[in-house]
């Protein structure tokens, strides 16, 4: 069985929001192969370098409000806010740490146990004359390429996991999907849900 996976998959064990997820990919069965577009890469890391600048963005301000808050002597509210923001600032940066941590660790895991499916020039081509999420070239190249791959492994179970719904659950893009062997899920838990039925 093939399962493939993108961008949302890496992201959310690096924001801590799919437990099932990281849990999955540490104890991958050996019965599945992950693959994974090569530009998923890319995009998880310009999404993690992007989600940084908001980060500094949100510690710049908060400091702003730490010493406008200092310079009040009089209001005891003022203190209060200099110690709550300063407590608020440790712990946002420390998640803002673990959240990296995860990134780091999933990264290499999926770098060791997926497939890497490249961007080529015919996959391209496709995405061009294909009318599909036109506002969302990204995505629309994601599943370009795990059509691409699909149609290499007519034999194999295919499966496409991606809590990205609002694109990938488009009736297009299901069909497209489909029309190549794949079954969509967009939740987790549905997925491992019907890895053990299909098991027993």
């Amino acid at each position: 069985m093939i399962l493939y996976v993108e961008t949302n998959f890496l992201m959310s064990i690096a924001k801590g929001q799919d437990e099932l997820v990281e849990n999955f990919l540490e104890n991958v069965p050996t019965s599945i192969s992950l693959a994974i577009p090569s530009i998923c890469y890319v995009e998880s890391l310009a999404t993690l370098e992007q989600e940084d600048k908001y980060n500094q963005d949100f510690i710049s301000r908060l400091d702003i409000q730490v010493n406008e808050a200092v310079r009040d002597e009089t209001s005891q509210n003022a203190k209060l806010v200099v110690k709550y923001l300063k407590q608020a600032k440790i712990s946002f940066l420390q998640r803002t740490n673990d959240t990296k941590k995860r990134f780091d660790i999933a990264l290499n895991q999926l770098f060791t146990k997926a497939e890497e499916i490249p961007l080529r020039t015919e996959i391209i081509d496709v995405s061009l004359a294909r009318n599909i999420l036109e506002k969302h070239l990204m995505d629309k190249l994601i599943i370009e390429c795990i059509v691409y791959h699909a149609r290499l492994h007519p034999n194999e179970i295919k499966i496409f996991l991606s809590a990205n719904s609002k694109e990938f659950g488009r009736r297009e893009v299901i069909e497209v999907l489909r029309d190549s062997g794949i079954q969509y899920f967009n939740k987790t838990q549905n997925f491992l849900g019907w890895l053990q039925y299909q098991s027993n």
